[in-house]
């Protein structure tokens, strides 16, 4: 009796099991296939695809979006009546999203390399819709509450349009090896010419891009102009609670060289510092005078308003995330904050030789001081031994109202021409950095026009102003800006067009040699002969080699073409011992 060794030797492929368990629930070796994707798996595919690309751009707004975030959360509590701190779910849900789909992707894209038919679990089904709809519900309802914040998309591409471009042909470059194998590999077919058309569109697309790119920072260093004043808005709310004497403090401390306040005025003609238009988000007024929490904040008096406490909301709702890193010192000096008068804001101020820029709310008409809140407000001023030439006011309403202004400097938050800011008597502009561009800024300037852009939060979108040539900024976080010496990713065009183009040429340059290694993979595939085999044609030395992956899956098929051929159950192909080659046996005899 000759011993027979068995003709199928199978490898274990922990990676392939492991890409083919994880996505599609098929851990065993004959739960894999590498049939062609039906239709349906196809689409589902498509809707993973779908979901990845608009989950990186729900991840991207909010990246950008961080410079407002406090501005979102005041948007939401004037809704609800409630302050809550929304991004805190938002920014979960989003990396738990993008992490989940990403990862599918790749999985996705394993398959497709390693010519495994897609075929993604039900649970990843239901996850990727679950996800699908709560980023679409999500879209939506920015849309609703914050709709005028998809501006920030289009102001930051101005500082990271460079880097993104350089991200994007990278990852689109890598996948001309899966375009490569999936064209070349296979049989032509009009869908096959559709997929390389549009691939060599994406990718001459990209190429091209940074004709239409427009950022400020790529320029000469010697134009840059002088670095942006900083004026503390509402202080340094992320420091200590806003429109408070140690929020302004802070401010000065941080380099602020302007302090810019919200002004209401009390029913005794007090003007004081407060943002919302009642008591209830920033002082204890639930507790002292609950009945009144919800009346307009300038319907108190200067004597009940001092008795209110202005910073124990910061660190129980800490707005800014930052209550955390204050010491015990601080945190006892923000327990006793009171509302800030503007005569205490002034004083300060002066002291620091500081400008201010203030935003008055008028009073509504059945308020005592309607007709008074001017003179009120100059009285402070005056009060406070402040230069009125140094005070700066916005927000006047109805604009009848600026004719009564005289010593004052005053300044419109609305985009405005040059000839009808002279008829107004307005010399200086606070914009929304949405409404600032660079073309509009050069013109202010030119015209002796002062302009003021907010909120600026973040460094990178300082930096983009700075290179705009805007004079000053306001800031929720002179802290943060003060740490920037110098533009970010500022750089000449020369050196710009040398990491453009060289970009390019690499990214072409290796295209072409994923095209061609794939190329000269098929035809030196064919040309060995080996597509259509039976026994009697191939040697299984078996012995003095060790088995490959090719040879193993070789031997898969001559079973199930035997089998299709007719053989019976009780057949089994052996390989003869002495001489290598693939033999049969029947009924257990040789």
């Amino acid at each position: 009796m000759v011993k027979h060794q068995p003709l199928q030797v199978y490898e274990k492929q922990f990676f392939l099991s492991f890409v083919t368990g994880i996505y599609g629930c098929r851990w065993k070796r004959y739960q894999r296939s590498q049939d062609s994707t039906s239709k349906w798996e196809c689409l589902w595919f498509t809707i993973l695809c779908c979901s990845f690309f608009l989950l990186l751009f729900w991840t991207y707004f909010w990246f950008v979006a961080q410079n407002d975030f406090n501005d979102f959360n005041w948007s939401v509590y004037n809704r609800s009546g409630e302050w809550t701190d929304e991004t805190i779910p938002i920014a979960a849900s989003t990396s738990v999203g993008i992490s989940y789909i990403t990862f599918l992707v790749i999985l996705a894209l394993f398959h497709i390399s390693l010519g495994q038919q897609l075929n993604l679990y039900w649970v990843h089904k239901i996850g990727v819709l679950a996800t699908l709809a709560t980023t679409i519900s999500g879209v939506v309802s920015v849309d609703d509450i914050w709709g005028d914040e998809w501006e920030i998309l289009f102001i930051s591409l101005q500082a990271t349009a460079p880097f993104l471009h350089i991200g994007a042909l990278a990852t689109v470059t890598a996948v001309g090896w899966l375009v490569a194998g999936y064209v070349v590999r296979k049989e032509r077919s009009h869908f096959q010419m559709m997929v390389l058309v549009v691939y060599m569109v994406i990718l001459v697309a990209l190429y091209l891009a940074p004709l239409l790119f427009t950022c400020p920072c790529v320029m000469d260093r010697n134009s840059l102009k002088a670095r942006p004043e900083i004026v503390g808005r509402r202080g340094a709310p992320m420091l200590a609670p806003e429109n408070t004497v140690l929020s302004f403090n802070r401010a000065l401390q941080q380099g602020a060289t302007s302090l810019q306040a919200d002004v209401t005025i009390s029913v005794d003609g007090v003007p004081f510092l407060m943002r919302d238009h009642t008591l209830r988000r920033t002082t204890d007024v639930r507790k002292i005078f609950p009945s009144r929490q919800y009346e307009d904040a300038s319907f108190f008096n200067w004597t009940e308003i001092r008795t209110l406490n202005a910073g124990q909301w910061f660190l129980k709702s800490d707005p800014f995330w930052t209550a955390g890193t204050l010491t015990a010192k601080d945190r006892a000096r923000i327990e006793n904050q009171t509302v800030c008068s503007l005569v205490d804001m002034l004083r300060l101020a002066a002291r620091a030789n500081a400008s201010a820029l203030l935003n008055i709310r008028k009073p509504p008409a059945q308020h005592p001081r309607a007709r008074s809140w001017f003179m009120d407000t100059l009285w402070a001023v005056q009060k406070a031994g402040f230069p009125t030439k140094r005070v700066r006011t916005v927000t006047w309403s109805p604009d009848s109202d600026r004719g009564r202004v005289r010593g004052f400097q005053q300044t419109a938050q609305e985009k405005l021409s040059v000839q009808e800011m002279r008829q107004r008597g307005i010399t200086s502009l606070t914009l929304h950095y949405s409404k600032a561009n660079h073309k509009d800024i050069q013109e202010y300037l030119a015209n002796n026009v002062s302009v003021t852009v907010y909120p600026v939060n973040e460094a990178w979108l300082y930096s983009t102003l700075w290179c705009s040539g805007v004079p000053s900024v306001s800031s929720d976080a002179p802290q943060v800006l003060r740490k920037v010496p110098y533009p970010i990713w500022l750089m000449s065009q020369t050196a710009y067009y040398f990491i453009w183009i060289a970009s390019d040429l690499l990214s072409l340059a290796v295209v072409l040699v994923i095209f061609s290694f794939q190329n000269y993979h098929m035809i030196r595939w064919k040309m060995s002969g080996i597509q259509s085999c039976n026994p009697e044609q191939i040697v299984l030395n078996v012995v003095g080699r060790p088995q490959t992956r090719e040879v193993n899956i070789m031997k898969e098929k001559l079973i199930f073409s035997e089998l299709s051929n007719g053989r019976s159950s009780s057949e089994e192909i052996s390989l003869h011992p002495e001489n290598g080659y693939a033999s049969y046996m029947h009924g257990g005899l040789l």
